[in-house]
């Protein structure tokens, strides 16, 4: 196993608050990590620590020598009267022209170069960060709430490029989220975060741990992870895109409560409740 990067005993003080404490952590080439916790619970400052946007103030953080990140952070701010378009803002990584190109195509953006960045929608704008982070050829690719604003179709699509993603680059995954249905189903490992870690493991163990159902309640989702297989899969706006195919042009057209349903040739099956 090809160690990326391994936390032992981190923690984080701010202000006199402990953030973190005493938390172990590793990711290894090929894996996808994910983070769960409620709100407060230290996540997106363990992103930072590993990311070396902050520091800590005790425990040791081991990076492999060649590490590269690409980070999603979970909200991107700026000027919404910056005129800058989206083959604009990936030029700023300093990739070539063709590079920024082909990363456009693989996250099927390539529609939106000349989109001004205020006028995307969460799901575009997530596709965007994906490919600058793309770009950076990462073998560690960190997603802070990568699934945000983006609705139900959107986020199943992003999940699977997420994991197309980590095959093609051969690099691990480090993923903080809530939506605990849909990424179980897509995880190797999970890490169930509450300042410390309150258990770790296989999502359908960490499922029935105490402490994981002390956190979520009794009600928190038992997780069960089915093949969800289509013969068509949905594009950045949500409309049917057979495989193979093209979108009609009618199914082009930005998703709306009417074009929402769709029909396929066999039962769906997803991850739910029990």
């Amino acid at each position: 196993m090809s160690e990326l990067i391994q936390l032992d005993g981190l923690s984080l003080q701010i202000g006199g608050k402990l953030l973190l404490e005493q938390v172990n952590l590793r990711v290894i080439k090929g894996e996808i990590v994910t983070l769960i916790g409620p709100n407060g619970a230290g996540k997106t400052s363990l992103v930072k620590l590993v990311c070396g946007l902050l520091q800590p103030s005790a425990g040791v953080i081991t990076r492999a020598q060649d590490l590269r990140i690409g980070y999603v952070p979970q909200r991107l701010a700026f000027d919404a009267t910056l005129p800058i378009t989206v083959a604009g803002f990936l030029a700023l990584t300093g990739s070539s022209s063709q590079a920024i190109q082909q990363a456009m195509v693989r996250l099927q953006i390539d529609d939106l170069a000349s989109s001004l960045l205020h006028a995307l929608s969460g799901g575009e704008l997530q596709r965007v960060l994906l490919a600058r982070a793309f770009l950076r050829r990462p073998s560690l690719l960190i997603l802070d709430e990568p699934a945000q604003g983006v609705d139900i179709n959107g986020q199943l699509e992003l999940y699977q490029t997420i994991a197309q993603l980590r095959d093609e680059l051969n690099c691990g995954v480090l993923m903080v989220s809530h939506d605990l249905h849909w990424v179980m189903a897509k995880t190797d490992t999970v890490y169930c975060l509450n300042r410390h870690i309150c258990c770790q493991g296989a999502p359908e163990l960490v499922s029935q741990h105490p402490e994981y159902l002390q956190l979520f309640g009794q009600n928190a989702p038992a997780i069960a992870i089915y093949t969800h297989h289509h013969d068509h899969h949905h594009d950045l706006h949500g409309a049917v895109v057979p495989h193979g195919g093209q979108a009609s042009s009618a199914a082009t057209k930005r998703f709306s409560p009417s074009t929402r349903s769709h029909s396929c040739n066999h039962p769906h099956t997803t991850p739910h409740k029990h």
